[in-house]
């Protein structure tokens, strides 16, 4: 079969099942998920086979660490897997809610009902436990999905659909209503991005090479973020043990995620007392690279002069941009010009900076004394996330299951005709 008829019968079997999913109550799509979870844990030792294959690929294809510490899963990884599909069925169910409603003047009641999307394209890289996610927020959000993940993670991301279907036909549910992608040819990307009306969202999680070749070939609507070059800011007043925290974790907790920071700023009055010191010692005893500009190279000199694309760099590896500013208008300034609208943090001890900051910076998460590490679907009590928007249209920021719908007006009359 060729790979656009392959896409094609891909496409309509969703479709086919998006419109039985639309039926299924509340209660049955939370017993898929409940099923799912146990049949992750059952198939622990299975998954892990599958795991084994394609890390031992990865690593004679020449994978970077970074990109073998996204595709591994151990026993930890797949109870957190399992416990991140109990945690979304646990929420409330998005489907039917009414947003808003009012009765008109000649008695006409409108509402605002939330509903599934309908067929959700999801093509990601490296992580299988994307495949597990994104599954289990589009079934409590009533969609289908077609799941593309690399060829990397083959192996491991069918072991866990079979799981998914598993679960989703044991509740009664059409199992094609989650499928994989079977090929690896990169054609059938370009194919299923072609198939508006049939499939309603495209949402790409990767690198930025990624999400630039989906938007470029999509017929279809695509939610996405390019990179994660997420700040941290120092204000003048902020505490130094605060600030010392927050930058190593924020930094070096994980470096190879779109939420670890990229660029540190310093406001000049905290610089004076010796925080740009203190925090390149701290990073630098962590193995961290620091690139900065006169005033950090002059105050650490194990420092690289920073050039200007350093300032606008998703390193997604063990190395920070680092700059002195005169005040926060220059630092929210800076992060306007150079971040991607991702995860911004202000380190302060002052609510109206704090307010200032929340304000003024462009971006889906802002922070007030927190790591950037936070800006995270699991943290933000969402169970997973189908992916971090950095989109202002439907949605912004780590995307849980009420993300994943959209509304219908619902008008109910007694007569009424218009005049």
């Amino acid at each position: 079969m060729d790979v656009k008829t392959y896409c094609n019968e891909l496409a309509d079997r969703a479709l086919a099942a998006s419109r039985k999913l639309v039926t299924a109550s509340g209660m049955q799509r939370n017993a898929a998920l409940a099923n799912i979870a146990k049949c992750l844990l059952d198939s622990t030792a299975k998954i892990k086979e599958a795991n084994a294959l394609d890390l031992g690929a990865g690593k004679e294809a020449g994978l970077s660490a970074a990109m073998l510490d996204r595709l591994k899963l151990d026993d930890a990884g797949i109870a957190k897997m399992a416990n991140s599909v109990t945690q979304i069925a646990a929420q409330t169910d998005p489907v039917g809610q009414i947003i808003e409603g009012s009765v008109r003047p000649n008695g006409l009641r409108l509402e605002k009902v939330r509903v599934p999307i309908g067929v959700v394209l999801i093509i990601f890289e490296s992580r299988p436990n994307v495949t597990c996610d994104a599954a289990a927020l589009c079934i409590k959000s009533g969609n289908a999905t077609i799941l593309r993940g690399g060829k990397e993670a083959m192996h491991s991301n069918a072991a866990i659909a079979q799981c998914v279907r598993q679960g989703m036909s044991e509740a009664g549910l059409a199992s094609d209503a989650v499928q994989l992608v079977e090929t690896t040819d990169r054609a059938a990307v370009g194919e299923l991005l072609k198939l508006e009306g049939k499939i309603d969202l495209a949402i790409p999680r990767g690198g930025e090479s990624l999400i630039r070749a989906v938007v470029e070939q999509s017929r279809i609507p695509v939610i996405k973020h390019y990179t994660g070059n997420c700040h941290v800011y120092v204000h003048a007043d902020a505490a130094e043990s605060m600030a010392l925290d927050i930058c190593v974790n924020a930094k070096t907790q994980r470096t190879g995620v779109c939420n670890a920071c990229e660029t540190i700023l310093i406001h000049k009055d905290a610089a004076s007392r010796g925080l740009v010191e203190k925090i390149c010692k701290a990073l630098a005893q962590q193995k961290v690279e620091i690139r900065g500009d006169a005033t950090v190279c002059a105050a650490h000199p194990q420092a690289v002069r920073a050039i200007d694309s350093d300032w606008g760099t998703e390193y997604l590896d063990l190395i920070v941009a680092m700059k002195v500013v005169g005040s926060i208008d220059e630092a929210i300034d800076h992060i306007n010009q150079y971040g991607s609208r991702h995860t911004d943090a202000i380190i302060t001890q002052s609510i109206s900076a704090a307010d200032q900051f929340v304000q003024q910076v462009d971006a889906a998460n802002v922070f007030v004394n927190c790591s950037t590490r936070f800006s995270d679907g699991g943290e933000y009590g969402l169970g997973a996330e189908i992916g971090i928007s950095t989109d202002k249209l439907h949605a912004r920021g780590p995307m849980g299951a009420a993300d994943l719908t959209t509304y219908k007006w619902v008008a109910r009359g007694n007569g009424q005709v218009r005049k």
